[in-house]
């Protein structure tokens, strides 16, 4: 499928790789040794007895396959060593992002929040966004927070357990286009562009200007932010023409969609983020997010937390909410409770057809974890907006299949010393658990 080639600038047996007109894999490691050839996910994917593995594999191109799976070894001392495979992975083939630009959202305001080194101001300090600007909301109240007023930390929670579009909405506003995008620039994260709110119908224009936004505890004012306006011009770039049409205001417009102002993230930058996260001591200083360990730990628990386990807001009282919701892997195609010796840390994103989840994965139980990211597009007729999207035929099953691939693989892997996990035995809301 050509329109998918755009260029932009920058549980259960085994793993592949593929790379759009490449039949190898390559095989990475963090100690300088040279990369190897394989085709370790392609040889575990074809090992297992799957149609919705046989259907993408027969034709990865229209499905835009991207897949980035690292194996993690530990040594005597716990460090972890790092052997990364790749398949399709191509920082010039697009993908729409959707909700995975959450997660560096959500960091990037407890770093900023850090950076600001104001007293009493944290992620659990009232923040009332104010409107300043065509198309700008105030919000003063949440009345799915215990306090009945937004925070931060009330917006990250949300993002993570059922990847809220307000709460990244109001994060994005927080921080603006330049603080984000010259952030993770500078971290190293090239391959990245973030420059709109979701589910909502901005123009550049006004997605450039971002809210004022004030902390507050009771009635003083810790901190007051104005209207800020990006001086940058980060839609630059060439055009992204994918699909063969779209709808806007009900009506088919017959000509492909233009992704070319939208958000982007590549696979690569994306597991980079995660090891950064979850790891951050095995990345250079540089290139991690400025955390406390008390914010680490809050991240952990809502990256990895389930819906029923979440007190504020109340989701166990809805049905729609499943443990699986924002799991993809292993569990995408199922709506029973998952165990509980198996936690995902991760962030999904769904939209136009496109399919991400960005995740470590550890079984707290058998001592096994690997990191694993992928893409998949699921638009056969090649039409955006249209609401129709193979995810429950094609993408959800195809994800789920290649977790537990993986994660059957790491069972039979051979490792020289069994990890210590203890880092990720989270404690949980439980006063929705059944």
């Amino acid at each position: 499928m050509n329109t998918l080639k755009a260029s932009y600038f920058f549980i259960l047996s085994a793993l592949l790789t593929w790379s759009c007109g490449q039949t190898e894999q390559t095989a990475e490691t963090t100690d300088d040794t040279p990369a190897k050839e394989d085709n370790l996910i392609l040889d575990i994917l074809r090992s297992r007895e799957s149609p919705v593995i046989d259907t993408v594999l027969a034709d990865p191109e229209k499905y835009a396959l991207q897949i980035l799976y690292t194996q993690i070894d530990r040594d005597e001392d716990n460090e972890p060593s790092f052997t990364q495979y790749a398949y399709g992975v191509n920082p010039n083939n697009y993908f729409y992002p959707a909700s995975t630009v959450k997660f560096p959202v959500a960091l990037l305001a407890l770093q900023k929040l850090k950076e600001l080194g104001i007293e009493g101001l944290d992620k659990y300090t009232t923040m009332v966004t104010d409107s300043a600007f065509a198309g700008q909301e105030r919000v003063e109240y949440d009345t799915t927070s215990e306090s009945g007023r937004p925070s931060v930390g009330h917006y990250i929670k949300k993002i993570f357990v059922v990847s809220d579009n307000d709460a990244y909405n109001r994060l994005y506003e927080f921080l603006g286009q330049d603080y984000i995008n010259n952030e993770l620039h500078e971290k190293g994260f090239e391959d990245v562009k973030i420059v709109h709110r979701l589910a909502v119908f901005n123009n550049a224009e006004q997605n450039r200007n971002t809210n004022p936004v004030t902390f507050y505890d009771n009635a003083k004012v810790l901190y007051q932010q104005d209207l800020v306006t990006s001086d940058q011009d980060w839609l630059m770039g060439n055009a992204i023409p994918m699909g063969q049409g779209y709808i806007r205001n009900d009506t088919l417009i017959n000509e492909p969609k233009d992704f070319g102002q939208n958000n982007f993230i590549s696979v690569g930058n994306l597991q980079d983020m995660l090891k950064a996260v979850i790891f951050p001591e095995s990345v250079p200083e540089s290139q991690r997010f400025d955390l406390s360990e008390e914010d680490y730990q809050y991240i952990y628990q809502y990256m990895s937390q389930l819906p029923r386990e979440t007190t504020f807001p109340n989701y166990a009282a809805d049905s729609s909410f499943y443990d699986s919701y924002s799991k993809f892997f292993l569990f995408g195609d199922t709506k029973e409770q998952l165990p509980d010796n198996i936690r995902i840390f991760n962030k999904i994103g769904m939209a136009y057809g496109f399919l991400t989840d960005n995740a470590y994965i550890v079984d707290l139980e058998r001592n096994v974890e690997f990191m694993l990211t992928a893409v998949i597009y699921t638009n056969e007729n090649e039409i955006f907006n249209d609401g129709v999207y193979e995810y429950d035929e094609i993408g959800l099953p195809f994800l789920s299949e290649l977790g537990r691939a993986i994660f059957e693989y790491e069972m039979a892997r051979e490792r020289a010393l069994q990890p210590d996990l203890s880092k990720f035995k989270v404690t949980y809301d439980q006063a929705n658990n059944p």
